[in-house]
């Protein structure tokens, strides 16, 4: 897959097959709509394209400061690869962009830019300046310009409107099961491994505190965690408590995860940590003794799960 941080970066002979949106969290029913696109481009000989933007068009338009996104763009980037896509633009989204009309779209960017001969969306698109147009008028300019147009329903979408929105509330109730249901697969994070306070360590837990750059990132309730990674190809497994860890008098957010039976060195390594069950809210314990007698208990049932999932 071949990844563009401009349109203007684009240029192909063959005539495309476009899908766009914001794809967070590319779930079940981004997976539809791109398993298609895959399929009738490699059916036809044409090129498969993902037109996403970034920063998210509510950053933008509404200045929203505070929306978490499933994904970076970067975590993004290696779930559409993994379906098979020829192409991902990542647009820059700005004031500008989204003042383009729907007539300007069509013209300049699915013609002139895309050389677009099919655009395959779900049943509710907009587009356009104040995203006033909507499936029926891009059948209308499909119709005008020579291309054509594929509507998903969402009866397609396995009955069920499953919904970026859906997946943040479940990650925020800490309801991983539902979360990763309608992702297909684990929820991650993606972060950098830093030094912490030590305390872990002195109680026979040491952890790895994670460090997320992209303050855009959802991160899930506050809580105990069943998790793994991956470290130079191998899974790692462990347990990963987010919190600010009272028992110690903490304040600030923490990620820490203690992997089990692994000793080696993960300073500086940026760590994908994929999420599986949740355990229990973070509690603070009258003493460091209480809390060591918890760990123990949790790390039963985190080896537990990994067990009955042999």
């Amino acid at each position: 897959m071949k990844i563009y941080h401009d349109l203007q970066q684009f240029k192909s002979t063959k005539k495309t097959i476009v899908t766009l949106g914001t794809f967070d969290g590319v779930h079940l029913g981004h997976r539809k709509i791109i398993d298609r696109l895959v399929n009738e481009s490699k059916t036809n000989g044409f090129e498969s394209v993902v037109l996403t933007f970034f920063p998210h068009p509510r950053m933008v338009i509404q200045e929203d400061k505070q929306i978490k996104l499933l994904n970076t763009m970067e975590e993004k980037a290696t779930l559409l690869e993994d379906l098979g896509l020829d192409h991902l633009i990542v647009h820059p989204f700005d004031k500008k962009f989204s003042r383009l009309t729907a007539l300007e779209f069509v013209e300049e960017i699915l013609i002139s830019q895309l050389n677009v001969a099919k655009i395959i969306t779900g049943h509710d698109h907009r587009f356009g300046r104040n995203r006033t147009a909507n499936i029926d008028d891009l059948f209308r300019y499909g119709s005008e310009f020579g291309f054509e147009v594929a509507q998903i329903s969402a009866q397609e979408i396995e009955e069920v409107s499953v919904s970026s929105t859906k997946i943040r509330t479940a990650l925020f109730d800490g309801n991983i099961k539902l979360a990763n249901n309608y992702l297909t697969k684990p929820y991650f994070i993606t972060g950098k491994v830093t030094h912490g306070k030590g305390i872990g360590r002195t109680i026979g837990y040491p952890t790895a505190n994670i460090h997320i750059d992209q303050t855009y990132k959802l991160v899930p309730k506050n809580g105990v965690y069943v998790v793994s990674s991956l470290f130079e190809g191998q899974t790692i497994r462990g347990m990963m408590n987010i919190g600010i860890n009272p028992t110690v008098d903490g304040i600030d957010q923490s990620l820490e995860v203690f992997f089990f039976d692994f000793q080696q060195n993960l300073y500086h390594q940026y760590l994908p940590i994929f999420f599986h069950e949740y355990v229990r809210e973070e509690k603070k314990f009258e003493n460091l003794d209480a809390l060591k007698l918890q760990l123990a208990q949790d790390e039963i049932f985190c080896k537990n799960f990994f067990n009955s999932q042999a």
